[in-house]
């Protein structure tokens, strides 16, 4: 068996915001010269996400209104205890927690082997400063 590993950094101005990185991925995966396998990618912080979905723009509107209705931003410290660290980001954590860490996809002839619709999808809850995500290919 044989992998390859490469970490992709973004820096999302907004505080909010889901990137489509599946075209990157998917160079990754075609440069790694893997055929059959699985590729991990994994967002490498606690505010970020990394998701499979429909690369809909109403859709991800929804989303961000969702997830702000289930953790609005509120910086001080009555909502979130987090926040009693000194951090502002409390909402951030638990937007993550909702929409996962982490995705693998079949890798088949070489590509992504996708349902219909589907893309890989980097959601930033806290942003403006650099943070990584790991992609991991491995097989033969």
């Amino acid at each position: 068996m044989r992998s390859t590993t490469e970490y992709l950094t973004f820096n999302v101005p907004k505080r909010m915001d889901f990137l489509n990185i599946t075209p990157r991925i998917s160079r990754i995966v075609e440069a790694s010269g893997i055929r059959e396998g699985l590729c991990l990618v994994n967002a490498m912080h606690i505010t970020a996400s990394v998701f499979i979905n429909d690369d809909e723009p109403g859709l991800h509107e929804d989303y961000k209104k969702w997830l702000e209705t289930l953790a609005p931003f509120d910086p001080s410290p009555e909502r979130y205890h987090h926040n009693r660290t000194g951090e502002d980001n409390g909402d951030a954590h638990h937007k993550r927690q909702v929409m996962g860490r982490e995705v693998v996809v079949a890798v088949t002839g070489g590509k992504l082997d996708f349902g219909p619709w589907e893309q890989i999808f980097y959601g930033e809850f806290d942003g403006r400063r650099p943070k990584r995500v790991l992609v991991k290919v491995i097989g033969e």
